[in-house]
């Protein structure tokens, strides 16, 4: 007899039923939670479809989504703990072995390193936006009780610097531009006020969905007539169809976006209204900007002044319109001051928390109290003994990770005290963010245990790992989505599990079993579901059965909080920041030894800062477009998506192809006072002559993976080319986006 199941999230009967879902990871993606409908027919996942009646995503997904099948039952997919001997690694020496047998080591030899070395000798690693994100700093604070919550991300260079700098100008999460999202009836509610003007600053949404937002909205508002302005060094579709391209010198930014202040004040654009009762330093703001003229930005940014004036004519006199910004932004050293700079743009034409402008997420979330409550478990002595807290005060005061390149020389050095055990959590180092990855490398051999939890083998975990655990895809577990990590929740999403495989476990689930044997006071719960009924009671007022049985919890959202006490602790009426006002002039910047108003500064490599480099290196080289086929580093094995993107690619204009002698689809190595690498030419009138573009995060998966090779990690990691530890003043943002390289062709990958 057939037993029929009848419920909203899963219908059909045991063994052929559809699953309700929303897609977080793995397989990698930010939070953005589009909503899926999965066939399971005998145990087996068996046809991929988008939930049409999904709030946000309705019906709509990627090729990454569509090739989820691909991904789950691939052949090299890793669904067993493994270990192998410490003088194995860089070898395929693994041999499977139990759950209880890998956290048996693991609890031993952590212990025994804690013991003779103290907590801060252990660390945590994490990357990318996974949902791995939400619970290493748990993993880190709650169950190895370590301050070291770590990263390796030069300058911190990834979402947290936008968080931070919002945080010390508005006191609040990085606000998203306005695509009605916290509406069930979208762009039909009554509230809502479509942007006449939408400017996407070093954001590529349709390739990226970063952090949670969901790119194709940009498509859907310039169907309902949404003008776009994009600020972006590569034509794109997006840029394309854009009313102003501004094709900028990579790393000008800050210069492009303080002349568009100047138009702004300077011509009287701005909300006298806003301005007079909500902002902090307008005056000073006014005067700093006199020296950045259009004509001054023209010439250091490549672009005409004509089309610097009007643009931000055209932004500032919309009636509605925000400007939003990507993680091309925090990839320069000065990318600080860029956000600064589009904050008051956005601030002083009265744009922030207003319909059609840009959104503010509430005070509390939903998991981030919890993630840092959980330093309650760590010794306050350790706290403070945090790596780079004393280095960069700033990025420590706003960010519960250690900051990364102190992290790089105190692997180096044993200083100020040693690290002997690292935990590498769902991230591939070597392979993506890294700068200098073969120093990192290199120290991380040092030491003395490593545990690795991913879903395939990786460059990362075959040259430094001891014991490797095998982590679930989303399918393969529950879970809830949180766009923008919590800090500007638009919806909150199930993730229902609807198949297993292998011996895979969550992120979370790997936190609950070790933290039940090494600190089981942080971990009362009996259940992951039982922690998520836990959390949602307490933000929401109902539990993980209820939110299962939704396509998405929308919470009600109210415009100009800052007008009636909803963004401050207080209940006042303001934003939480020293002043209560929105900082132009920032108190917290001058506390730290910066300059409080915005300014620019060169790149610490270009034609106008370096002119001797710049005739050696004569090519601006700038990274880490995203591809619609890959989330960094992952998916290099899939092979439908490796067909589309089979190589590296760097993109150079024909002239400078031509003056290269360098051929389309041809091999060139990529070269600077740094490092080098090899990627195939793309031939393309879409970048600037004087600029290169390279791709990151790319490794081969079919080439050998053991020591020297690693898959060929070093071959054409573009990152071989970025410092160390040239970063901004405040510890945010480095340079990925804008050094000097020079090119020529080679014959192959290979020498």
């Amino acid at each position: 007899m057939v037993k029929e199941i009848s419920r909203e999230w899963k219908t059909g009967t045991e063994d052929d039923y559809w699953v309700r879902t929303c897609a977080w990871s793995a397989p990698g993606c930010h939070p953005t939670g589009c909503g899926l409908k999965l066939h399971v027919k005998d145990g087996k996942l068996v046809e991929v479809e988008g939930d049409e009646e999904h709030p946000i995503s309705q019906g709509r997904l990627c090729v990454r989504c569509l090739a989820l099948k691909e991904y789950e039952y691939h052949p090299d997919r890793l669904v067993y703990p493994m270990r192998r001997n410490k003088e194995d690694r860089g070898l395929d020496k693994w041999e499977r072995i139990t759950w209880d047998e890998a956290y048996d080591e693991i609890v031993e030899k952590t212990e025994a390193i804690r013991a003779e070395w103290g907590a801060r000798s252990l660390a945590v690693f994490g990357g990318t936006g996974r949902e791995a994100t939400n619970y290493y700093p748990a993993l880190t604070y709650a169950v190895f009780r370590s301050p070291n919550c770590c990263t390796d991300l030069s300058g911190q260079s990834c979402y947290g610097p936008r968080c931070s700098i919002t945080n010390f100008i508005l006191g609040t999460g990085y606000p998203e531009f306005d695509y009605a999202q916290f509406f069930p009836d979208r762009y039909d509610n009554p509230a809502y006020e479509l942007s006449e003007v939408l400017v996407l600053w070093g954001k590529g949404p349709l390739q990226s969905n970063g952090d949670g937002l969901f790119g194709h909205a940009v498509i859907d508002m310039m169907k309902r007539g949404t003008k776009i302005i994009c600020v972006d060094p590569r034509l794109t579709w997006l840029t394309s169809k854009s009313e102003y391209h501004l094709q900028l010198r990579p790393g000008s930014d800050a210069m492009l976006a303080l002349a568009w202040l100047n138009v702004v004040i300077n011509e009287d654009l701005y909300d006298h209204d806003f301005v007079e009762k909500w902002c902090y330093g307008f005056a000073e703001l006014k005067e700093r900007v006199q020296e950045y003229t259009p004509a001054r930005a023209a010439e250091v940014c490549w672009l005409s002044e004509e089309d610097i004036v009007a643009s931000a004519r055209m932004f500032a006199n919309a009636k509605t319109g925000s400007i939003a910004w990507g993680v091309a932004i925090e990839m320069m050293s000065n990318g600080p001051q860029v956000a600064q700079c589009i904050l008051d743009l956005n601030a002083i034409t009265g744009r922030l928390d207003a319909p059609g402008g840009v959104v503010i997420g509430p005070k509390a979330t939903l998991t981030g109290k919890w993630r840092y409550e959980n330093q309650q478990y760590v010794d306050p002595e350790d706290m403070e003994a945090r790596i780079g807290t004393k280095e960069y005060p700033a990025s420590a005061a706003s960010m519960a990770i250690c900051h990364a390149d102190t992290v790089l020389n105190v692997l180096e050095t044993g200083k100020p005290y040693p690290l002997k055990f690292a935990w590498i959590h769902s991230t591939n180092l070597y392979a993506c963010g890294t700068s200098v990855p073969q120093r990192w490398f290199e120290a991380m051999k040092k030491l003395d245990f490593i545990v690795a939890s991913d879903l395939f083998m990786t460059p990362t975990i075959m040259g430094l790992a001891d014991v490797f655990v095998p982590v679930a895809t989303f399918p393969e577990h529950d879970g809830i989505v949180q766009p923008h990590f919590g800090r500007c929740t638009h919806f909150l999403g199930a993730m229902n599990k609807a198949v297993e495989y292998g011996e895979t476990k969550s992120d979370l689930e790997i936190c609950f079993d070790l933290g039940k044997r090494i600190t089981p006071e942080a971990w009362p719960w009996d259940s992951v579901t039982e922690f998520y009924s836990w959390m949602l009671e307490d933000f929401v007022g109902f539990d993980f059965d209820e939110l299962r049985a939704k396509d998405a919890y929308q919470a009600p959202y109210e415009y100009h909080k800052y007008e009636k006490g909803l963004c401050r602790s207080d209940g006042k009426p303001g934003f939480e920041t020293v002043t209560g006002l929105v900082e132009l002039k920032s108190l917290q910047f001058g506390a730290w030894g910066d300059d409080p108003l915005p300014y620019y500064i060169e790149p610490q490599y270009s034609p106008l800062s370096t002119p001797d480099t710049y005739k050696e290196y004569p090519l601006v080289l700038s990274t880490g477009g995203r591809k619609f086929t890959s989330f960094h580093s992952e998916h290099r094995q899939i092979e439908s998506l490796r067909n589309i993107d089979p190589w590296p690619i760097v993109e150079i204009h024909p002239e400078t192809a031509a003056k290269y002698g360098i051929e389309d689809g041809g091999w060139v190595e990529i070269e600077n006072q740094f490092g080098h690498c090899r990627e195939k030419a793309r031939v393309t009138p879409t970048v600037d002559p004087r600029v290169v573009h390279a791709q990151h995060g790319w490794w081969f998966p079919e080439q050998d993976g053991e020591a020297p090779n690693y898959f060929g990690v070093f071959k054409a990691q573009i990152n071989n080319l970025m410092p160390h530890e040239h970063i901004g003043k405040l510890g945010l943002g480095a340079p990925y986006k804008c050094l000097l390289c020079k090119i020529r062709p080679v014959s192959g990958l290979e020498d």
